[in-house]
C-alpha cells in the first residue's frame, strides 16, 4: 500500500505545513513537493491532486484524533470522565500542532462544497467515539435516558470545534488546554446552577 511508505506521511507532513502557512488555495503542489523533499512528480504517485492531499492529510490526522482519544479513554468506567479526557485530548493535539490547527479550523472550511461533504465523512469514525460516550452515560445513568444523541453529540462537536477556531483565529494568544475543564463543564451542567 502507498500510504504505508514513509514518503506519504512525509508529504502530508509537508501539505500541512504548506497549508498552514500559505491558505489552501495559495498552497501549490510543487510547493507541497518542495517542503516534503520530493519531486513534484512524485506527489503524483500518492495523490491524484491538491484536493486528494487535503482529504488524505485530514484522513490521517483524524484517524490519529480518534486513536488518541480512544487510548485516553480506554479503561475509564465513568462516560463523564471519558468526555473530559476526550476534550482533553482534542485541545491538546490542536495545542501542540499550531500549523495542523489552522488547517484544520481554518483552510478546510475554505473549500469546495463536494470537498467538505468528503471531509464531514472522514469525521463520523470522530462523531461514533461521542456517541458511544454518551450511550454508555445514558446506559449507565449519568446522562438523562432520554437524551437526543444526535443533538448532544453536535453541541460536544461544535462547542470543541468553535472553541478550538476561536483560539486560532486569536493568534493563539492563551492557552487551549486550560479551556478543556470549564468547557467540560459546560457540556455536563449547561448553565444550571445545580
Amino acid at each position: 500500500m502507498k500510504k504505508d511508505r514513509p514518503k506519504y506521511m512525509q508529504i502530508i507532513d509537508a501539505a500541512v505545513i504548506v497549508i498552514a502557512e500559505n491558505g489552501y488555495h495559495q498552497a501549490q503542489v510543487s510547493k507541497i513537493a518542495k517542503q516534503a523533499g520530493v519531486a513534484d512528480g512524485t506527489i503524483y504517485l500518492y495523490f491524484k491532486n491538491k484536493e486528494d492531499i487535503l482529504i488524505s492529510l485530514f484522513q490521517e490526522k483524524m484517524g490519529n484524533f480518534v486513536e488518541k482519544i480512544e487510548e485516553k479513554i480506554a479503561g475509564k468506567q465513568v462516560a463523564a470522565e471519558k468526555l473530559l479526557k476526550m476534550v482533553e485530548t482534542h485541545f491538546k493535539i490542536l495545542s501542540e500542532d499550531p500549523q495542523l490547527a489552522i488547517v484544520t479550523q481554518l483552510e478546510l472550511r475554505q473549500s469546495n462544497k463536494e470537498l467538505r461533504l468528503r471531509i464531514n465523512n472522514v469525521l463520523k469514525g470522530y462523531l461514533k467515539v461521542i456517541d458511544q460516550i454518551l450511550i454508555e452515560g445514558m446506559e449507565s445513568g449519568e446522562f438523562a435516558s432520554d437524551l437526543n444523541v444526535r443533538l448532544a453529540r453536535q453541541m460536544i462537536f461544535g462547542t470543541m470545534d468553535e472553541t478550538a477556531t476561536t483560539w486560532v483565529m486569536s493568534d493563539l494568544k492563551y492557552d487551549l488546554q486550560a479551556l478543556a475543564a470549564p468547557v467540560h463543564k459546560l457540556l455536563l451542567h449547561g448553565c444550571s446552577t445545580k
